[in-house]
């Protein structure tokens, strides 16, 4: 009998879109993680963002520049700048989760909560112990798109095609080691069997203001 030990996350997958209201559901190791691909998705996607100025026209900008919060956990600005775009800062104070405008992208590791999925957006989430699913580690981009879905899931993956031996494989881009693993799958899933159906947004942490670093700012 030949058992297949990834199963379960993709179980773990498909009850994350039932919970959340998600087409679909990409796991990876962490939330960091999972904003990191969503922004490489964006990035091979569409080189070069643009906002408009106060007449209307376009403004191309190469690097994009990603604007996020003064004050969120230290790996945002991190990913943003492994990802190859560049960092500038708003005012905000948010609460459950903010935008890395002007992508859809959205960092959520304080927010999971039931029909949470709004369509259109990228929606990263944490599993961490010390968030509301609380368990070892681990993280999810919701979506909606067939096309990021294919890309996500060979990019976390070492670029490889899922159930493929590398011998046997087509590498088609480069890929990072991110996936999910099969135990903490598992967890997640008999956790969320129990999760209520809403939960409230965790309080920020005592986040500094990182565009006063000097290796952000």
């Amino acid at each position: 009998m030949t058992i297949n030990a990834y199963r379960v996350v993709k179980d773990f997958e498909g009850a994350l879109c039932d919970y959340t209201g998600a087409p679909y559901a990409v796991t990876v190791n962490s939330c960091t993680s999972a904003l990191f691909l969503a922004l490489m998705w964006h990035q091979q996607l569409r080189p070069k963002f643009h906002d408009l100025s106060f007449d209307g026209t376009p403004i191309y900008f190469d690097p994009p520049i990603i604007v996020i919060p003064r004050r969120t956990y230290v790996s945002v600005p991190m990913q943003i700048i492994h990802a190859g775009m560049a960092v500038a800062y708003r005012d905000e104070d948010w609460h459950g989760g903010y935008q890395l405008f002007p992508l859809p992208i959205w960092d959520y590791a304080r927010r999971f909560t039931s029909g949470m999925y709004r369509l259109g957006q990228f929606q990263c989430v944490s599993f961490h112990w010390s968030k509301i699913l609380g368990i070892q580690q681990g993280g999810a981009i919701l979506h909606d798109s067939p096309e990021a879905d294919a890309w996500l899931r060979r990019a976390r993956f070492d670029g490889r095609t899922e159930g493929v031996h590398p011998k046997d494989d087509e590498f088609g881009h480069i890929g990072w080691h991110m996936y999910m693993s099969p135990e903490i799958a598992a967890e997640g899933l008999m956790r969320l069997s129990i999760l209520p159906e809403r939960n409230p947004d965790l309080p920020n942490d005592d986040y500094p203001d990182l565009s006063t670093k000097r290796l952000f700012g």
